[in-house]
């Protein structure tokens, strides 16, 4: 399936640059330097030939729905000093957990999509309390502004408890053809439950991309490739913390993997 322009299935680094200023676990890093970091892991991933990154401020945690201004002022800043200097990766962004903050970064900075994690369809009990569904506010942003930025939405997040739980099909369904988001991610707590969650989703949405959203290692991810369009990875590739910064072999070990049937790498 073509995603973004490419015909080859797609491998996504999550880039998490350091707490942001305003966020909790900030201490005096200046916003240069938080910026300086993020280009360098990312050109640490260019270099391993990843296809592309999501730029996500996983390090605020913890946060509300709605982004603060100066989160989304920041990741603005940090996302276009990528852009400019890595125009040839794909990019997305992923504010957490504010899908319509997320829009409008990705739309200023020409991001090829946003992430929507928590949550686009339905409800969820997680860390921060019920989130609901953010499908009509970015649809709203999308009519007012007219971007054109794919939005790329999370069906059940293995994070959070969804309120009055549906199929998996029926909910990938919904995200799509209700609520109009362009591709999907998911993901389940093992590898059996992300196959088994593709599969019931497949014949839903036929022409939709689907990505694994999380629990890809360098050890599973040759399998999980057979059934997905894309991947992205954080945690494995960071040592299993997503506070640590990526490991350089684990994201070469990792790549080599999920690349293996494609004769690209």
């Amino acid at each position: 399936m073509n995603c973004f322009g490419r015909t080859e299935k797609v491998v996504l680094s999550m880039i998490q640059p350091e707490p942001l200023p305003g966020s909790y676990r900030h201490s005096d890093l200046r916003i240069d330097a938080i910026v300086d970091q993020a280009l360098r892991e990312t050109e640490m991933v260019a270099r391993n030939h990843f296809d592309g990154i999501i730029v996500q401020n996983m390090n605020d945690m913890p946060v509300k729905q709605k982004s603060s201004p100066e989160a989304i002022a920041y990741m603005t800043r940090i996302s276009y000093e990528i852009r400019k200097r890595f125009p040839e990766l794909v990019m997305g962004i992923l504010m957490n957990w504010d899908g319509v903050a997320g829009l409008c970064v990705a739309d200023a900075v020409g991001a090829d999509f946003v992430r929507v994690e928590h949550l686009f369809t339905g409800a969820s009990v997680t860390s921060a309390g019920i989130l609901e569904a953010q499908c009509v506010d970015i649809a709203g942003v999308r009519k007012r502004t007219g971007s054109k930025v794919p939005v790329y939405a999370d069906v059940y997040e293995v994070h959070g408890i969804p309120l009055g739980r549906k199929p998996v099909g029926d909910a990938a369904w919904e995200c799509v053809h209700e609520a109009f988001a362009d591709g999907l991610f998911m993901s389940g707590k093992s590898v059996e439950e992300s196959i088994r969650m593709i599969k019931e989703a497949r014949p839903r949405v036929k022409d939709t991309p689907i990505f694994l959203g999380g629990g890809a290692t360098g050890d599973n991810i040759h399998e999980l490739m057979r059934y997905f369009d894309g991947v992205s990875v954080a945690t494995w590739i960071k040592n299993g913390d997503m506070k640590n910064p990526i490991d350089p072999e684990r994201a070469k070990q990792f790549i080599t993997e999920a690349k293996r049937d494609s004769g690209s790498f």
